[in-house]
């Protein structure tokens, strides 16, 4: 008897569970008012125009979300940069370094830290408005930034 309880109460389980996406059956309707809403959030996102310029002049348009950095533009909109972001963006080898007009150098909110500074100090073709696009968190106020990518990359972990 006890045997048929376990049989009937898993056989129970399991067909609720299929049916409600893993869910129990009392928060079965949560899951999809979840994805709503986060889908509502991220058509909501602020965007910005973002200009990667690469060495052979062409250029590669998209949009970005406030609040992304550079390495998160290049890496979410699949853009082809080689070679762009080797450290995924922990400081540690200086590949997406970017030069950047004075203009829009002047319109960053922050300025590099000293790890930044020390990596571009490894970066091939260094200037004075040079950055890692993995430190530069785009904001509203930098709709439109054009960022030239230099001709070689460094990996400073090589």
């Amino acid at each position: 008897m006890l045997r048929n309880i376990v049989k009937n109460i898993t056989a129970k389980s399991l067909r609720a569970v299929g049916k409600n996406n893993g869910l129990p059956p009392s928060l079965s309707h949560q899951r999809s008012l979840a994805s709503v809403s986060k889908t509502e959030l991220a058509l909501k996102a602020e965007k910005v125009k973002v200009t990667f310029v690469l060495k052979d002049g062409k250029r590669l348009e998209t949009e970005a979300k406030v609040g992304d950095t550079l390495l998160d533009v290049v890496v979410n909109n699949d853009l082809n940069i080689e070679g762009y972001g080797a450290c995924e963006g922990t400081l540690t080898c200086s590949t997406c370094h970017v030069f950047l007009k004075q203009s829009d150098y002047d319109r960053l909110p922050e300025e590099p830290c000293d790890e930044e500074r020390d990596m571009l100090d490894l970066a091939y073709g260094l200037t004075d408005t040079s950055r890692l696009g993995c430190q530069i968190t785009l904001t509203k106020d930098l709709d439109g930034l054009e960022i030239q990518v230099p001709e070689t990359i460094n990996d400073a972990r090589n």
